[in-house]
């Protein structure tokens, strides 16, 4: 694609970034052919090829409106359109840029800035989400229905190992998991635990930013993605091998801390290290299996399991069929899944932004996930998790969840 950037951006980081990846693009369009909400709304501004357009359109200095905006706030960063691409098009970072440029030219609205300025600072905060969350779970039965639907019920999370081994893994809790499930990061624990490894939680760290740069509040999401850092970085030093990232959609972020803090001279190589040693848990169950197969229970009977691969795992963090293969080796039965490349409709904040979309796409991939009836569903992020569940009476469960219950501590006797 030919490109004439405006003076303002031509020689700016951001332009010729911006610049590389436009000429990249063929415009072929085989991205619309999977893009999700261009399926939905049949408009060619809602698919990649259209925002491409739209964004160079910045790009050159031509006016920006509302409009421009609305069609790149619909789209869910699902990445569903690079797995496509035959040219490898970067368009989730051409989006960040967009995304950036937009909001300085446009700006938002008095209620939807407050409205994006409430989810960030409820989200963020581990005390105030959590409050608000118990207090919801009170209140439940008097609440909208749709409203109480989100909110899921309370669980315990069971004993964390003490640490024991001489291999040390840390576990990135994040912001809103911990409240949510706290059961998926003490069960990735006890998996670790029983195959020699200790998973190490450490205070100061919260989210891992991707809550604020998508909501393209950058500044701040560079002051969480530098605490994380700070507050990582004396285990990273003592030798952890591993940031076990339970989330994909955290764990896409983070292997990103490399890119992101490229051009901070204090962090750069700090975060290159960081995005190096980010783990989602399926990499390390895969890597140690020879050690887990001896310990997995195969006399407790298969469940059938309709397993949802979020977009962050298969496109973000490119992870296609390995969680599958674990749960088929545990003992259970997998069911076939339609259109399992499609987005569920969360994708962090959107499923509360663009919530008539959300819906739909959430009701169409629990169509799929319940077509052959399963006893659970499994997935891989704590977005996908609550957002399918407030659907279906079917349990959505972590697959560290499953694993865990099939594992003992000890190979047994023969």
């Amino acid at each position: 694609m030919q490109t004439n950037l405006a003076p303002e951006y031509r020689d700016t980081r951001e332009g010729r970034e911006a610049d590389a990846i436009l000429r990249s693009c063929v415009h072929c369009g085989f991205c619309n052919a999977t893009c999700p909400t261009y399926q939905l709304l049949g408009d060619e501004l809602d698919g990649p090829r259209g925002r491409i357009y739209l964004m160079k359109q910045v790009l050159e200095g031509e006016p920006v409106s509302a409009k421009t905006q609305l069609h790149l706030d619909r789209c869910l960063t699902c990445r569903n359109c690079e797995t496509t691409c035959p040219s490898g098009v970067q368009y989730v970072r051409l989006l960040d840029i967009g995304r950036r440029l937009v909001e300085m030219k446009v700006g938002r609205a008095p209620a939807e800035a407050a409205q994006r300025w409430t989810l960030r600072r409820a989200l963020l905060s581990k005390g105030m989400f959590g409050g608000a969350l118990t207090v919801g779970r009170l209140v439940k039965g008097l609440l909208p229905r749709e409203l109480g639907e989100r909110i899921p019920s309370g669980e315990s999370s069971g004993a964390w190992p003490a640490p024991r081994h001489a291999r040390k893994a840390l576990i990135m809790e994040g912001c809103v998991q911990p409240a949510l499930k706290p059961n998926i990061d003490a069960a990735a624990a006890r998996v670790l635990d029983r195959i020699g490894i200790s998973a190490v939680r450490v205070p100061g760290a919260g989210c891992c930013g991707a809550l604020s740069h998508h909501l393209v509040a950058e500044d701040e999401a560079r002051a969480i993605v530098r605490r994380n850092i700070d507050a990582w970085w004396p285990l990273v030093h003592r030798g952890v091998e591993a940031i076990v990232v339970t989330a994909t959609g955290c764990g896409v972020m983070v292997k990103d801390y490399g890119h992101f803090l490229a051009y901070d001279a204090a962090y750069a190589a700090k975060a290159k290290k960081i995005s190096e040693l980010a783990r989602d848990p399926i990499e390390i169950v895969t890597a140690e299996w020879k050690k887990i197969a001896p310990r997995i229970a195969m006399d407790q009977g298969p469940q059938r399991i309709a397993f949802h691969s979020p977009c962050t795992l298969q496109h973000g963090l490119r992870i296609r069929g390995q969680v599958e293969e674990i749960l088929l080796a545990i003992g259970h039965s997998l069911l076939p899944v339609a259109d399992t490349h499609l987005c569920c409709g969360s994708a962090g904040t959107y499923s509360v932004l663009q919530p008539a979309i959300a819906n739909q796409l959430k009701e169409s991939k629990l169509k799929a996930l319940t077509a052959s009836r399963p006893d659970v569903i499994a997935t891989a992020n704590i977005g996908c998790l609550t957002h399918l569940q407030s659907g279906t009476e079917v349990a959505v469960k972590h697959w560290i969840e499953i694993l865990d219950t099939r594992m003992f501590e000890a190979p047994r006797s023969p």
